[in-house]
């Protein structure tokens, strides 16, 4: 497929073009996604391999910007560079990984952060979180598995990072064809935990074996807010993971914390940061199912003085959003009454398909049928190290709403 005249000089890249009744304006107006039914898929770019760079055309022949393309996925393209002269090298990938990190080093004091995140720093499907010395990449896209050399390069170039892991594992990579894959690319792979220092408290992260990269900074501002409500409290952290508000809380000077996940791994991490945090004796875990958990602790009369919930995504899709909203509203409802009078309930949301006003619908319900009243002290959302694209709704997911409940 080619958009110029037979004798006018062949471009470097395929061309690939909207159908002509896709609407282009998106695009121009900076949404990076092209879906499979709205591109041309003649056989030439049927034939195309996946993370393949091509000239994205509207339907009238006028160029938008490169783009790479994967026919196997439902999006279809993603756009790189609206220069149609780029060109993607280790050049190219250190110029954006240097306008990421000049961002995270003006917030951070300490190299702890996500680098960059995907979209919102120009590089589709690539997701990156640091930890001190070493890197953890999530190469999500066909794209950015093809050119891992060069991006790996790049970033050991322009951080100085000892170590970097790549984490091939995850739905996204599923969705684009690719396989799953946790290997050290550059470096050597750290012998144990790697302590993270966040909100006056220690994290412990499994960089080669834990969910995501390791740990979640997108909650860091969130797990700040929660810790302010905290001083002096009785704190239940349910969905915990590595420990991510109970460990804030007490640094925050928390009387106690209960950590609840079905993990027994993470909650063993969870435990050895709150020893080098010099606060173990105030920090205890329950490993189980967490609705199970919840429904015992309110069979046992137990009562907390702010009670966290930071589950998965329970509609983590379209398809997934009614059963997954009602899943929010059973958390809120068995969480609720486990609130002392007067005392603060913080309810996450990290499903791209449940927006901001789905949620606190469904929050608010369930606190309801919990029998208990309520008003909204708080709204958070994912730190600035995990900045949003203005037109790609799907790159501001995480929610989190703070109540505080009466009696």
């Amino acid at each position: 497929m080619t958009s110029t005249d037979d004798d006018a000089a062949p471009r470097a890249h395929p061309v690939v073009r909207l159908k002509p009744k896709a609407e282009a304006r998106a695009i121009r107006h900076g949404f990076p996604w092209v879906y499979a039914d709205e591109l041309v898929t003649d056989r030439r770019t049927q034939a195309l391999t996946a993370g393949a760079l091509a000239v994205l055309e509207d339907g009238e022949r006028r160029p938008l910007g490169l783009v790479t393309v994967n026919v196997k996925s439902k999006i279809i393209a993603r756009m790189l560079d609206r220069d149609l002269e780029a060109v993607i090298d280790r050049a190219w990938f250190a110029a954006r990984l240097e306008r990421a990190l000049a961002h995270r080093a003006r917030l951070y004091p300490d190299p702890f952060y996500r680098l960059v995140h995907a979209e919102a720093d120009g590089l589709p499907g690539v997701v990156i979180d640091r930890f001190g010395d070493v890197a953890v990449v999530q190469p999500n896209a066909a794209w950015a598995e093809a050119a891992l050399s060069d991006l790996v390069a790049a970033l050991v170039a322009v951080t100085g990072v000892a170590t970097v892991i790549k984490n091939g594992s995850g739905r996204a990579r599923g969705l684009e064809g690719l396989a799953e894959e946790i290997a050290v690319v550059h470096g050597t792979a750290p012998t144990g935990p790697v302590p993270v220092p966040m909100n006056g408290a220690t994290y412990m992260a499994d960089l080669m074996g834990g969910q995501k990269t390791g740990l979640f900074f997108d909650q860091r501002e969130n797990h700040a807010f929660a810790a302010r409500l905290a001083k002096g409290a009785r704190v239940l952290d349910v969905f915990s993971h590595v420990g991510g508000f109970a460990l804030a809380a007490l640094a925050n000077g928390a009387e106690s914390a209960l950590a609840v996940d079905a993990s027994a791994p993470a909650l063993a991490l969870a435990g050895q940061g709150a020893e080098a945090s010099g606060f173990a004796d105030r920090f205890t875990t329950r490993q189980g199912d967490a609705f199970a958990v919840l429904e015992a602790l309110g069979t046992e009369g137990a009562q907390f003085d702010l009670v966290i919930c930071d589950p998965p995504a329970f509609a983590p899709a379209k398809p997934a959003l009614e059963a997954g909203l009602r899943a929010y509203e059973r958390v809120a409802r068995l969480a609720a009454a486990l609130v002392a009078p007067g005392g603060y309930l913080v309810l996450c949301s990290c499903s791209h398909a449940a927006d901001l006003h789905a949620f606190r619908n469904a929050s608010a319900r369930g606190i309801g049928r919990g029998g208990r009243r309520s008003q909204i002290i708080h709204t958070g959302f994912a730190g600035p190290d995990h900045p949003v694209l203005p037109q790609l709704a799907e790159s501001s997911y995480l929610k989190a709403l703070a109540f505080r409940l009466d009696g």
